[in-house]
C-alpha cells in the first residue's frame, strides 16, 4: 500500500472523496485550506482527496514567491485570466485547459521527501493506466523559479524527454500535509507564452482527456490505499458557506 495510515481503533480508516469542482481560483484554493484545517481539528479522515478544474484561466503564485509582475497585472486588468497566492509553495502556475488535484493526508510520513514519493507512486500508477509512463525530475529545489514548470525537482514527474508533466507542492500545518499539484492537458498556447515567454508542455501524440485522467488517478489513489475506506461526500453547505467567506483573501488582483 502506497500511502498508509494509522487507526487508532485499527481496521480500516475513512477517506474521504470529493466530487470534482469548477470554480474561481479563489475559492478553490479557499478549500484547500477548508479542507486542510478541517482535518487539523477533527481528524475524522485519513485522507481526502480531490480533483478540480478552474473556471477562468488564472496563474496562482506560491506561497512563498514574489508580488506578480508588471506584466502579469496587466494581463489581469484586461481580463485574461485572474491572479491568486496558493498556500502551498514554488512558482507561478497556469491553470487553464488542465486538471488539479489536492490531497489533504493526516499521517504523513515526517520528511518532506518521503511523502512527494509516495504520492507520485500513485500518480505514476494512474498514469501507466493510460499507457503515459512518468518519472521524478532531477533539478536540485535550491530556488523559486518564477514559471513552476521551468524546472522539475523529485517532487515533479517528467516524461522519457525530461518534459515536466506533473508539478506538484506542499503545505504543512501542525504535522498535516496539504500536497496539490497541476497537470497541464490543453494550455492556451498564446497566454502561456504570454506569461513565460516559453512554448507549454506539449503531449506526444496527444493529451489525455480529463476525465479519463480523472477516473484514472482516483482508482489508483483508492487501489494503492488498501487500508482505507472510500467515500464519495460532496460539500456541505457549511462547507461552501466557509469557501466564500474565505476566498477572497487568496485573490491577488486588488494586491
Amino acid at each position: 500500500m502506497t500511502l498508509p495510515a494509522s487507526c487508532p481503533s485499527g481496521g480500516r480508516c475513512p477517506a474521504r472523496l470529493v466530487p470534482t469542482q469548477t470554480r474561481s481560483g479563489a475559492e478553490q484554493m479557499a478549500l484547500d485550506t477548508l479542507l486542510l484545517e478541517q482535518s487539523c481539528s477533527s481528524r475524522a479522515d485519513a485522507l481526502i482527496l480531490r480533483f478540480y478544474q478552474w473556471s477562468r484561466p488564472t496563474l496562482s503564485l506560491g506561497r512563498h514567491q514574489g508580488p506578480p509582475t508588471d506584466l502579469w497585472r496587466q494581463l489581469a486588468a484586461r481580463g485574461d485570466l485572474d491572479l491568486v497566492r496558493r498556500p502551498s509553495g514554488g512558482g507561478a502556475v497556469l491553470h487553464a485547459g488542465g486538471l488539479t488535484y489536492a490531497l489533504i493526508w493526516a499521517n504523513p510520513p515526517r520528511q518532506r521527501r518521503q511523502a512527494y514519493l509516495q504520492v507520485n507512486q500513485c500518480l505514476q500508477e494512474g498514469l501507466k493506466a493510460l499507457g503515459l509512463h512518468l518519472k521524478p525530475g532531477t533539478a536540485a529545489a535550491d530556488r523559486i523559479m518564477a514559471d513552476c514548470f521551468a524546472q522539475s525537482t523529485t517532487a515533479d514527474l517528467v516524461d522519457s524527454r525530461g518534459c515536466k508533466r506533473i508539478g506538484s507542492a506542499q503545505f504543512w500545518k501542525r504535522g498535516q500535509l496539504l500536497q496539490h499539484g497541476e497537470i497541464p492537458l490543453t494550455p492556451p498556447e498564446g497566454l502561456w507564452e504570454a506569461l513565460f515567454t516559453t512554448s507549454p508542455p506539449c503531449w506526444t501524440p496527444s493529451a489525455p482527456s480529463a476525465a479519463s485522467l480523472e477516473l484514472a488517478l482516483q482508482q489508483s489513489f483508492q487501489r494503492l490505499s488498501l487500508d482505507l475506506e472510500w467515500r464519495r461526500e460532496a460539500l456541505s453547505p457549511r462547507e461552501l458557506q466557509r469557501m466564500n467567506a474565505l476566498a477572497n483573501r487568496y485573490s491577488l488582483e486588488s494586491v
